[in-house]
């Protein structure tokens, strides 16, 4: 089916279109992050009683669309792919994860703050919906305090590590000049000064908000802290349903990390490789020391790193939409941020559903960091936009006709992803744009970082031993291994391991999903020999929109 052909929706698109609606209903986040305006002030129910809510509702779904028939292909993949999220988020919820649901990254502690970046601030309309929102923080705090409680009681905690780390951030959003006072003191800058009334219901409602992350931090503090474990391995049978959830693929977790060490060999032998290029004799931390002290690389402070990430991702849009790929208007728009947080990472954001708010790509800039080298990120602007996130998240928007809401918008996982954006940096390669070497060794030595932490991740939370086999993995050789791989300073190693320690099977859902798309490219390349043809391979694919490997790799292949 063409991008864009009309296509009557069925019963199984309603059940789909039903379950976005409960989605909603359930979580008003989720209605912010896909651009549905009406449902833009609340907060998830984060207590107990919230996650029953949920699980009878997924149960229900599953129920509907096991009783429902597919009437065509795209129905038979929405059935699939629904069916087993679901069915995983019911298994995660029979293993309690959800009581111990706390990390430096991807946690209820910091979605519901992360929320407000995406909310529109244009209108007195947009700050009342702010407002309504900064007044739910409270009880959605103590939702999720209720909820961690209860994993007090069972036995169930996060660990320790990432406690503390948690705590921190809490206590940042709770300060005076915290996220939310800043949030609310530039109120009505676009467009003139706000009602007296809404002002002072911002300033209430930023308190507020600030005070319930005052009331997370010493919870965290005085009553998770001395029960949480000292253990940050969360071993084999949580590993698994976590790596299952963001692959969409169930993978060999022992042959992987052998692969994972193979890999991180032959990443770390083309680096060295290309660093000799850049300078004869030299070794990959001599060239990049080289490269370091070049001007012409190097971006000094936000506002140049904000432009230069544009001006790449502008210029990327309008020439691959020319030669490889079929590039829709809307989505040759791409917004390049500066991220109002400094906790380190970059990420993508999709469009809305009508495109009124376009995708965007984020850099979180760490307190301190003021100089950027473009060698070393210029395959991140190809990864986060054109043609890795942007073109795959953006296309399925674009394909309403064909995708329900689910499929174009909530659908997917990190490895699928993840995994096509690694896919892209190395399309970028094969196309000529990184044929200085310095881009390349950029380029690389992502690469390599993706097969370590495949190493570390796997290795450390199945307690596996270390690739010289000299001893068991701990987070301690974790942050040691890390360092040794790639070449960042301290306080990125930190946080990167404190990210792979409490997000268990994230980490190496970005190689592990490249490896994945890269065998699908191949396996239709021997099946269709001659006629096989790349540019309509990738429409095939990314038409289909966000699914989990599994269902990618039994869609190309019917």
């Amino acid at each position: 089916m063409t991008l864009n052909e009309g296509r009557t929706p069925t019963p199984i698109d309603q059940i789909a279109e039903e379950w976005v609606d409960t989605l909603v209903s359930l979580d008003p986040t989720v209605g912010t992050y896909i651009g549905r305006s009406a449902d833009g002030s609340g907060l998830a129910d984060y207590s107990p009683d919230g996650h029953a809510a949920y699980v009878q509702a997924a149960a229900g779904t599953i129920r509907r669309l096991d009783d429902t028939a597919p009437v065509d292909d795209v129905d038979r993949v929405t059935r699939t792919d629904l069916r087993s999220t679901l069915a995983l988020d019911l298994e995660s919820s029979e293993a309690r994860l959800q009581l111990r649901d706390l990390n430096v990254i991807a946690s209820p502690a910091q979605g519901i703050r992360e929320v407000f970046d995406l909310m529109p601030t244009g209108t007195v309309d947009d700050w009342r919906n702010i407002s309504a929102r900064l007044d739910a923080v409270p009880a959605a705090i103590t939702g999720y305090i209720e909820t961690l409680r209860l994993g007090i009681e069972q036995g169930i905690t996060p660990a320790l590590r990432q406690v503390r780390e948690v705590l921190g951030q809490a206590r940042r959003n709770a300060a005076n000049d915290g996220f939310f006072n800043h949030f609310v003191a530039e109120a009505g800058l676009e467009q003139g000064s706000l009602p007296a009334s809404l002002a002072t219901d911002l300033g209430t409602g930023a308190g507020a908000a600030a005070s319930a992350y005052e009331r997370l931090a010493t919870f965290l503090a005085d009553e998770l802290a001395p029960r949480a474990t000292e253990q940050d391995a969360v071993g084999r049978e949580h590993y698994a349903l976590s790596s299952r959830s963001f692959l969409g693929a169930t993978i060999d977790l022992d042959e992987t990390y052998e692969w994972g060490i193979q890999e991180l060999a032959r990443m770390t032998e083309e680096q060295e490789s290309v660093a000799r290029q850049i300078k004869p004799g030299a070794t990959v931390l001599e060239s990049i020391a080289y490269l370091d002290t070049d001007p012409a690389r190097k971006l000094h402070g936000t506002d140049a790193l904000q432009r230069w990430m544009q001006e790449t991702s502008d210029r990327a849009i309008a020439e691959l939409g020319e030669t490889q790929f079929d590039i829709p208007e809307e989505i040759r728009r791409l917004e390049c941020m500066i991220a109002p947080t400094q906790e380190g990472g970059i990420y993508y954001t999709g469009p809305t559903d009508d495109f009124s708010r376009p995708g965007r790509m984020w850099w979180s800039v760490p307190v301190g960091v003021t100089e950027f080298d473009t060698w070393r990120e210029l395959t991140t602007v190809y990864h986060e936009g054109i043609p890795g996130h942007h073109l795959q998240i953006g296309q399925a928007v674009y394909n309403r006709a064909t995708l329900n809401t689910w499929r174009r918008q909530l659908a997917g996982t990190s490895g699928h992803a993840e995994g096509w954006a690694l896919y892209a940096e190395r399309l970028m390669e094969q196309l000529g744009y990184l044929d200085d070497p310095a881009d390349r060794l950029g380029m690389l030595d992502g690469q390599r970082m993706r097969a370590a932490r495949v190493v570390l991740d796997i290795g450390v939370h199945l307690g596996k031993k270390v690739p010289d086999g000299s001893q068991t993995w701990t987070a301690d050789y974790a942050f040691d291994f890390l360092a040794r791989n790639v070449n960042m300073n301290e306080g990125f190693v930190t946080f990167e391991v404190n990210r792979y320690l409490g997000w268990p099977g994230q980490a190496p859902s970005y190689k592990v999903g490249q490896r994945i798309w890269e065998r699908l490219r191949d396996d239709a390349q021997a099946r269709e020999g001659t006629a096989f043809n790349i540019k309509e391979f990738h429409r095939r694919a990314l038409d289909l929109g966000g699914v989990g490997l599994d269902t990618l790799e039994s869609a190309l292949q019917s």
